[in-house]
C-alpha cells in the first residue's frame, strides 16, 4: 500500500496548496487540492488480507470554474469524477481517487 505522503507529494506537482484533511480553523489558499481518506477496499481469501487499497475523497477548490486543476486531477490513474457544487463563489470538483 503506498503511503498518503506519497499522495501529497503527487498532488504538490499539480499545486502548492494542499491540505490533508485540514481543521476547519486552517484558513486555506485557492485555487487547492484537499483531501481525506474515505474508505479502505481489502481483498480477502481464505480469512487472509492479500491486498488492500485506499480510497481517497478529493476536492479542488477554485474560485475559477474553468478551473485547470479539475483537468489535471481527473488525469490521475484510478481517478473518476463524483461531482460538482458551487459555495461560497467557490467551485467545488469531487472525486474518488484508489491510491
Amino acid at each position: 500500500m503506498r503511503s498518503q505522503l506519497d499522495l501529497q507529494d503527487l498532488f504538490l506537482t499539480i499545486t502548492q496548496n494542499v491540505y490533508f484533511q485540514p481543521p476547519a480553523t486552517l484558513k486555506m489558499t485557492y485555487p487547492c487540492i484537499v483531501y481525506q481518506r474515505d474508505d479502505i477496499d481489502v481483498k480477502r481469501s481464505n480469512d487472509k488480507v492479500y491486498g488492500s487499497i485506499v480510497k481517497y475523497l478529493v476536492t479542488v477548490i477554485d474560485p475559477n470554474p474553468n478551473s485547470e486543476l479539475v483537468e489535471k486531477v481527473l488525469l490521475l490513474p484510478l481517478c473518476g469524477f463524483e461531482r460538482h457544487y458551487t459555495k461560497d463563489n467557490l467551485n467545488h470538483d469531487i472525486y474518488n481517487l484508489y491510491y
